[in-house]
Formats: C-alpha cells, structure tokens, sequence
C-alpha cells in the first residue's frame, strides 16, 4: 500500500513539473485530439494558429485591414474570439472583427475626406441631420461648402440715402468678426466708389480676413425693375433674386442696412449647422407675444406661424433655395398678393413659408432685437440672459430721438475707426450714451446692448 501511494505521489509531482514547464501548442493539440472530444465540442473551442504561421497571419491580417477586406482569414478563423493563450497564438471572433473593420472603415473615411474637402464637421456625425429624401447631390454640396468653408457670407442690399448706415454696419462686422469674412454688397452704380473707398482705408490686418466684393442692383428679366425697387425699403427686394445671383455661392447671412452687431457674425453663422436637412433658411419672430403682433392683428395675407418672422435678419441656404425654385415662388405670389402687403419682401417671404413652414429655422429674438422689444416693456428673455448679439434699428431709430438706447449704440458704432481699440473707444462711449438713455424703456434695460459687446472684448 506504501508503495502504490509513494508511486502516486511521484506520478503526480512529475506531471506537475510537466505542466509547469509547459506544453507546445502542437503537443496540446495532439492530447486534445486524443481525448476523442465530440463534434460539437471541436466545432465551438478556438481553432488555433500555430506560432509559426504567426507572422504570416499577422501580415495578411494588417493588410486587409487597409484593403477594409479579409481575403486571406480563413472563415472558420472569424467564428471564433480573440485570445491571447501564448505567444504565437491567435484565433478571432468575426462579430468583433467586423465591428473593427466598420470603427477602421470610418476612420480611414474621416481621413480620406479630410484631404478631399468633403468631411463632415463634429456636429453633423453627433446629430445626423441628413434624411433620405435629401437631394444626395445637393446634401454633398453642403457638405463641401456650407459647413467645411472657414469663411462666412454677409451680404446687405444698399441704395439711395443708405451709404452711411450701410458702411456702419460692415464696420461692425468687420470689427467683432473672428473667422474669415466675405462681405458683398449689391447698391448702386453711383455708390459703388464710396464703398470702394471705404474697405481700401481699412488696415491691412482687417482685409487680410475680410474680403469684400461689390455687385449691381439686377433684377428678373421680363420684370419691372422699378417696381420691384420701390417695393418697400430701396432696393430691399433685390435679396428675393439673391440665389440666382450669387450661383457659387452657397450660403450667407443676409441683413438689413439698419442693423449692427453687438458680437462676432460667428455666433449667428453657427445656426448653419443646428439646421436640418428641410430648412433653407432662418429668421426671428416678428414679435414675442400676440397682445402686440402686427401680422396676427392687422395682416390681410398668410404669415408664417402665429406671429410671422422679420426678414431683416436672415440666414440663407442658396443651394436649397434654387433646389426649391424659390423665384418662381416669388413672382406669382408678389402678382397675387401686391394689393395686400404692407412690408413688401418680408409679407412675401412669410406668405411662402406659411405654406412651407417645415423649411424655416427660427432663432431666437437676440439676433434680431428690435424696439418692438422693448418699448413697452422687456419681452425677449433670452437676450436678457445672454445680451443682443444683433441690434436691428427699424423704423429710422437709428437717427431720431424716439428710441434713444438704438441711437446710443448707432452713434458710438459711427464714431468708432476700424482698429482702434474696442473697450476704450467703442464700448465705454457707448455705455456713456446708453446710461442718457435710463429714462426710456429701452434705456432701463441698457445692460443688455453691453452683455455681449462686453464679452467678445474680453476675448481680446
């Protein structure tokens, strides 16, 4: 009995120096063999690849992977998972392969259109914005130039008395702005040499990222000009005929004459990319309640939504508009309704998107305050929280005394000089200004000319 258990005790310390040492993978597949496993166990344990055909596996496995293929794995390889037993042993799961082969897919993808122009910024991979009924050839467009391009688009309509009021605006622009800016201005044959002068007195600092473009007052052929001309503001109309007119183009802010900027054209730009893939084109309310909206209680044509939207202010994506033929919108529906608008191209374009109101992207009412804001009292809360980025001076507040906060923030714009400096010769003036302004409705809330004025300064 003694020496049965002796016999034991050295069998099983052998075996145990034997494991210890270790077994080749050859060695272990043979004992594996010899256990007469069944079918169903040799179909589900890893296959495995021996150590010397590693480095070939390796090779033809980096290969396919930049080929986005595996032609040289064999299929019975890709059933099972990955393990790491010992050096010179592999075997892979294909699910986990595939989900390698699409995470490299798209990387190489992203790379690849990096270097082409086509790629698609962090928020368009985040949100998907693009459905299927999209145009693909018109959703590549997009892609290749509204959200990829580094400079954006600001173009103004200027004629008759409107020289001044124009050249402070594009200062504005010019002098907030912090990516690279195009500024295009349609006017008059006989303005042109004015603004011409103005942007060649501009420092070179500022033209190196602004360029600026000049561009004649044009309408439809077969239409009335001079109708058109006179339809409301001088000129005003000319924006209708605006994705005709600039064909390279793809998309720009288009903005009235009596508008300024409180904050870089950056801030409103980025609502591009919060668009989907229905919207060509963007505005504010023209009012914030129905006690005092004008379209819901004085229009005799359709309006957009509840209150309609105020197009002195607008984010314009030129390649769904000619997408949708939007001219041919606009004349029948001028011929139509000519006797009943009041605002001239603004009643058109909310008759348009009254019908088509899944195309239109709404921002908020501090892009595009105006004294409708707050002569009564305050009603555009987000600007209280965030200041105005855009000041709109409609009605001529601009120049007269009945709204002396707008006039405030115009007059210190028209003395400040391009290149001086923003916080002692432009914000601090136009807080002085402001403050002569507390005994207006406007005036109380003077703050909020000055809240994003007063950051983008900062950022200096």
């Amino acid at each position: 009995m003694k020496c049965t258990y002796r016999a034991l005790v050295l069998i099983a310390a052998g075996f145990s120096i034997f494991v210890l040492i270790g077994l080749s993978g050859e060695m272990r597949g043979s004992l594996l063999q010899g256990f007469g496993q069944s079918d169903s166990v040799s179909r589900h344990r890893p296959q495995v690849i021996r150590s010397s055909d590693l480095e070939k596996y390796n090779a033809t496995f980096i290969k396919s992977l930049d080929n986005l293929i595996y032609k040289n794995i064999d299929s019975d390889v890709l059933e099972n998972n990955i393990h790491n037993v010992y050096s010179g042993e592999i075997a892979i799961q294909k699910n986990k392969v595939q989900s390698f082969e699409k995470d490299i897919y798209e990387r190489n993808t992203i790379k690849n259109n990096i270097h082409t122009g086509s790629y698609l910024n962090s928020n368009q991979l985040s949100s998907k914005k693009y459905n299927s009924k999209t145009n693909p050839k018109i959703l590549q467009h997009n892609i290749n130039n509204e959200f990829n391009s580094n400079r954006m688009v600001l173009a103004v309509v200027c004629c008759g008395n409107r020289l001044n009021e124009t050249r402070t605006m594009l200062k504005s622009a010019a002098a907030l702005s912090r990516a690279l800016l195009t500024l295009i201005v349609f006017t008059e044959e006989e303005l042109k040499p004015a603004f011409s002068e103005m942007y060649e007195s501009w420092a070179p600092e500022i033209r190196k990222r602004v360029s600026f473009s000049l561009q004649s007052i044009t309408f439809p052929p077969g239409q009335d000009a001079q109708a058109w001309k006179k339809l409301f503001k001088p000129c005003a109309s000319q924006r209708l005929f605006i994705p005709s007119l600039l064909k390279n183009i793809d998309s720009l802010l288009y903005v009235d004459t009596d508008v300024l900027f409180l904050s870089p054209v950056d801030e409103l730009w980025r609502h591009f990319s919060l668009m989907n893939s229905s919207h060509m084109a963007a505005m504010a309310p023209e009012h914030e309640d129905l006690a005092t909206g004008w379209y819901n209680r004085f229009a005799k044509h359709p309006y957009y939504g509840r209150l309609g939207v105020n197009s002195g202010v607008m984010l314009m994506n030129l390649t769904r508009l000619r997408a949708f033929s939007w001219e041919e919108y606009v004349v029948p529906i001028y011929k139509e309704y000519k006797l009943q608008i009041t605002w001239g191209d603004q009643d058109i374009i909310n008759i348009i998107f009254h019908y088509h109101p899944d195309k239109l992207y709404i921002f908020g009412c501090e892009y595009n305050l105006r004294p409708d804001h707050c002569m009564y009292m305050s009603v555009c809360k987000n600007a209280e929280k965030t200041g105005i980025f855009v000041v709109h001076g409609n009605r001529g507040t601009f120049h007269n005394n009945k709204q002396p906060a707008f006039k405030a923030v115009y007059t210190a714009w028209d003395q400040y000089t391009l290149g001086q400096d923003l916080r002692q010769d432009l914000y601090y003036p136009m807080q002085r200004y402001l403050l002569n302004s507390t005994h207006t409705n406007c005036g109380k809330i003077h703050y909020i000319f000055l809240k994003a004025l007063g950051t983008r300064i900062r950022l200096r």
